[in-house]
């Protein structure tokens, strides 16, 4: 199936963000909501829009409106759950900065694949981290380090707040 959304070695790459956009990335967790904030921050300093984008796979999609056991849900509707998603959990801190336009972006795709074809062509990518504590608290996750490493675009990675 072929979704735009999609992508993988058969399927075309998504259309990279604008550049003066800013891409976050936001799996649900509080490294990732704190990039959010951040990333919402200085967008509203720089008069910048927002891609947020969500890597998904059927094992971390939210179920669709329309499963229940024994229907096989379509990649559409799969993208749709992320998307509504995506909206709810981040809708407290859009409206905090409702000057900055924000725009949705569930991929079925890696996501450090994904975060860096998105932010191709922006201004900036904002990724958190997971935030371990110690000696671990100061690596990188993967996803982070494959970002700051392959991303065209400067990298902020934004660690939690202690």
């Amino acid at each position: 199936m072929n979704n735009e959304n999609t992508f993988n070695s058969t399927n075309p790459l998504p259309e990279p963000a604008s550049s003066n956009s800013i891409v976050v990335g936001h799996d649900g967790s509080k490294g990732a909501s704190h990039a959010f904030t951040m990333a919402m921050e200085l967008a509203a300093e720089l008069s910048a829009p927002v891609v947020v984008v969500r890597s998904w796979s059927i094992l971390t999609a939210p179920k669709p409106a329309k499963w229940e056991y024994g229907y096989v849900s379509s990649f559409d509707e799969y993208t749709t759950a992320v998307r509504e998603e995506m909206i709810l959990t981040l809708k407290g801190t859009v409206e905090k900065f409702d000057k900055v336009q924000v725009a949705y972006e569930p991929v079925h795709a890696p996501p450090a694949k994904s975060l860096i074809e998105h932010s191709r062509n922006a201004r900036m990518l904002v990724v958190g981290t997971r935030g371990h504590g110690g000696f671990t608290g100061m690596l990188l996750g993967s996803v982070s380090e494959q970002c700051v490493r392959h991303a065209a675009c400067p990298v902020l990675v934004v660690r939690p707040r202690a």
